[in-house]
Order: structure tokens, then sequence, then C-alpha cells
């Protein structure tokens, strides 16, 4: 018993140069909400995770429900400000559409984690986060609905409904949570650009 005390003590967050702790403990709470959900996650197995005490979690965090809150702000912050760089790069809409399609299929490849919990486990979040959150997803996909308006006034995409368009598009790169949980014989890059080729061409010649 006094080993094992003597280890919880000395335990620590072990970290890398630009990944502070609680980043860390984000990272690996992504991780148990994906697998188990984040009603049926535990801080103590968070703890367990880190290999730390769950009192010592509380030194970096005020609770599970801020844990959820960051995943799925930092999401949804990432994409609006990509959305927004993009939007300011005076590229054509095709252009604007691709690499918005491009960084969608490189958050799902990339940080799966914390993508699938915000998709999934948005309505575990209390209010005024829950209300805050839908908001912003709403106005992402309306700022995504305009751009294809746009791409249809200026002839470069055909005459499409916009709401389907837009629903159509992050169905699909949606869809790769198929591919992370089975790991198809796949290259990511080659499975990016069959994505983007299909979403923006279509399969007819």
């Amino acid at each position: 018993m006094l080993v094992l005390a003597l280890y919880f003590f000395m335990a620590k967050i072990i970290t890398t140069k630009n990944v502070t702790k609680k980043e860390v403990i984000t990272q690996h709470a992504a991780v148990l909400f994906r697998q188990k959900g984040f009603a049926g996650t535990s801080m103590r197995e968070l703890a367990e995770k880190l290999g730390i005490e769950a009192s010592s979690l509380y030194n970096h965090i005020g609770s599970k429900s801020e844990l959820l809150q960051t995943i799925c702000f930092a999401v949804a912050n990432d994409y609006n400000s990509q959305l927004e760089k993009t939007e300011l790069s005076n590229e054509k809409v095709a252009v604007v559409i691709e690499n918005i399609i491009r960084f969608h299929i490189h958050m799902m490849l990339h940080r799966f984690d914390e993508v699938f919990v915000a998709n999934h486990e948005w309505k575990q979040l209390q209010e005024p986060f829950l209300s805050n959150f839908l908001l912003q997803r709403k106005s992402y996909e309306a700022k995504l609905i305009a751009l294809i308006k746009k791409g249809i006034q200026t002839k470069e995409f055909v005459n499409i409904n916009p709401h389907v368009a837009v629903l159509t598009i992050l169905s699909a790169v949606r869809g790769l949570e198929f591919w992370q949980r089975h790991k198809k014989n796949l290259e990511q890059k080659s499975l990016e650009q069959d994505i983007v080729y299909h979403l923006l061409n279509g399969l007819k010649k």
C-alpha cells in the first residue's frame, strides 16, 4: 500500500514541449468520451488513464462538463476560424469550398476523437453552452449555404439546392467515421482526393 501511495503521489501528467497539462487531459478525455460516451466516463477512469489520482485532475480542470465544453468549442472554433480564413482568400467559390472540404477531412483524420465527441456528445452540454454551440453550428452551416448560393450565381456551380449541397458535403465527410473505425486499406491522400473529386464533380462523366 505504501508503494502504491508513493506511486500516485509522484505520478505526474506527461506533457510535450508545446502541449499543456490541461491539453493532455482534454485529449485523453476525448478518447474516453468517444469510446464510452460522456455519461459513461468517470473522472476516476480518466485519472487512471493519465496515471494520477482523481483529485489531482481538479488542479487543472473544473469538472467533466468543462472538458466536454473545451472539446466541443475547440472543434467549432477551428471550423469557424478556417472558414473565415478561407473566405478572405479572394479565391473562386469552388476553390473555397474545396479548401473547406479538405479541412473537414483533415480534422476527421487527424483529430478524430475530438470531432467525434463534438458530433455525438454535444447534447450533453449544459446551458448556456448548449445554446451557444448550436448557434455556432447553425451560423457555420448558413455561411456554407451562402457560399454555395454565390457559386450558383457566379455560374461555378449547377443550380442545385444549396441546403442539399451543404447537407451532402457535411454528411459525406462525417462518413469518415466508418473509415476510422474499420481502417479500410486506403491511403489517406488518395482518400482525400477521391472525396474532394466526388463532392465537387460527382460520378457522371
